[in-house]
């Protein structure tokens, strides 16, 4: 099968890439020394309804198809993970309240993520419970009319400027969703710093310490939390992630052409030497495969395919294993200047390897994948 992006598709592209150019490359070495990402670029986000990009119209969403939505994770991807970040964890929440929210619950927070007057975080996480989903100890007690939490959640992306956190707690036994506000009662975060790489993800801790919400706030049913919540969520993490990595290595294989060709080595251009241009070629052969799975996978997203959940699976695991090793050829192809922070390449080694752990480790790939060939 051979997939080509429409028109429309191809336009969003250029449009992308010229914002991603002008809006969030200059700032990405910014973001990462600091570790936040600078309000003004979430302004522009805002402007150009980006963080609306993947809700419907009908609440002042761009409504955009599952392709354009890659087209648009790769080029925030290829200019920074960190922003790219916020669009997945936004992402996560929006789509979990537009599949599983009551009606009072998508007219109150659709509208306001499209616009991005409120921003949304994904908090499953815990201490001691990571990939083992289903053991988190969060807990919440329906208590009259109210919910009452008490947990502790940790490694939660945007987790310090989120107003609104999709969390997953025990609830009668059973791993339930809920809708948590930033400023309920008994509720409090703490940021995580010194992270590898990205570094601007603005980690959080959260603390719900007899935390009480709406029993409004509860999101589908009790026991729904990771058998469908929390799944439907991390699907379009995943293929989220998965369109960042093929930008990130994409941003490698731009830098380490620019530098070959600039770099001269023996008497000749480092660009004229077999073994790099060895190395530049699997570059652009990994990527173009990883784009295209990538692309199979918002295709088959598109036409509501069940197998495009294997697929986003597939193409996760391909690129964020992809993204460590193109990102380490083009700090070898840098030579010393690859480990320095005046190149670029050295923040995306950094940022490459987070992309194993979230969204689901290699190694969980791995088994969900041989589990459901086998």
């Amino acid at each position: 099968m051979k997939i080509e992006l429409t028109q429309e598709q191809l336009n969003f592209k250029n449009e992308f890439r010229e914002f991603v150019d002008k809006e969030v490359v200059p700032n990405a070495a910014k973001h990462d020394k600091e570790e936040r990402l600078d309000p003004k670029i979430i302004e522009k986000l805002k402007e150009k309804q980006y963080l609306g990009s993947m809700i419907p119209k009908e609440y002042g969403g761009m409504e955009l198809d599952w392709i354009s939505i890659g087209i648009l994770n790769e080029e925030l991807g290829r200019g920074c993970s960190s922003v790219r970040s916020l669009l997945t964890v936004h992402g996560m929440v929006a789509l979990s309240i537009l599949k599983w929210g009551s009606e009072k619950q998508k007219s109150e927070y659709l509208p306001k993520m499209a616009s991005g007057e409120i921003i949304g975080a994904f908090a499953l996480s815990e201490p001691e419970a990571g990939s083992d989903a289903k053991s988190v100890k969060t807990n919440a007690v329906l208590s009259g009319d109210y919910y009452i939490l008490n947990g502790h959640k940790k490694w939660t992306t945007m987790g310090q400027i989120a107003d609104v956190f999709l969390v997953f707690a025990q609830c009668e036994g059973k791993p339930t969703a809920f809708l948590v506000d930033s400023k309920s009662s008994g509720f409090t975060r703490s940021p995580i710093n010194g992270l590898m790489g990205v570094r601007a993800s603005m980690m959080a801790e959260l603390y719900m310490d007899t935390c009480k919400i709406s029993k409004e706030n509860l999101l589908g049913r009790v026991g729904t939390g990771l058998s469908h919540i929390a799944l439907y969520c991390l699907d379009y993490g995943r293929y989220t992630v998965a369109c960042g990595c093929v930008g990130l290595a994409q941003a490698c294989l731009e830098e380490s052409i620019k530098y070959a060709r600039k770099r001269q080595q023996f008497g000749m251009g480092l660009i004229e030497n077999q073994l790099i241009q060895k190395m530049i070629s699997e570059m652009i052969v990994d990527i173009k495969a990883g784009r295209l799975l990538c692309y199979n996978s918002g295709y088959l997203k598109d036409i509501s395919d069940p197998d495009s959940i294997m697929e986003t699976w597939v193409a996760k695991y391909f690129v964020s294993k992809m993204v460590n090793k193109v990102a380490g050829d083009s700090v070898q192809i840098h030579g010393a200047n690859g480990v320095s922070s005046e190149y670029p390449v050295e923040r995306y080694l950094r940022d490459s390897k987070i992309n194993e752990i979230i969204e689901g480790t290699t190694q969980i790939h791995e088994i969900f994948i041989a589990n459901n060939t086998f």
